[in-house]
């Protein structure tokens, strides 16, 4: 299966690029959504728990790695990937002049995929969907998917 995506008309912002210039980029579309519900289905009929084990630990893992990023710790999670905090501040001439509840800024939360998702991204091909409503370009495009 390949990832879907279309053609889609946007200004561009390239530095040097004429005003009013557009380009075509690519948009992803979706395939559909899997549901919660679905999901933890799939996990029990992969593995001995059942669903309702499957909910109950997804359901105490946010309140779980909250408390261990706010007390500034790196969260492993296996196969998954790893979850820590990032932030940054403005800056000041001294040190007795850095005020942290004032200068510190929000911190983001920095998710990095586990080696199974860092390969599965390698490894995506793509489909162009043609726009019903596209004129034909007469570039010589066939019909078939775009393979990359």
């Amino acid at each position: 299966m390949s990832v879907k995506y279309k053609l889609v008309q946007r200004p561009d912002f390239s530095k040097g690029a004429a005003e009013g210039a557009k380009k075509y980029f690519a948009q992803m579309l979706s395939n559909g959504t899997v549901s919660f519900d679905e999901l933890c289905e799939s996990i029990a009929e992969e593995t001995a728990l059942t669903s309702a084990d499957v909910k109950s630990c997804f359901d105490r893992l946010p309140r779980i790695l909250s408390r261990h990023l706010k007390e500034g710790r790196n969260v492993q999670l296996g196969e998954l990937g790893s979850m820590r905090l990032a932030t940054g501040s403005k800056g000041s001439a001294t040190e007795k002049e850095f005020d942290a509840a004032v200068m510190m800024k929000k911190p983001s939360l920095v998710y990095t995929p586990g080696k199974i998702l860092q390969d599965m991204r390698t490894k995506v091909t793509y489909e162009r969907i043609k726009s019903a409503t596209a004129p034909n370009s007469g570039s010589g495009d066939s019909e078939s998917p775009d393979e990359i």
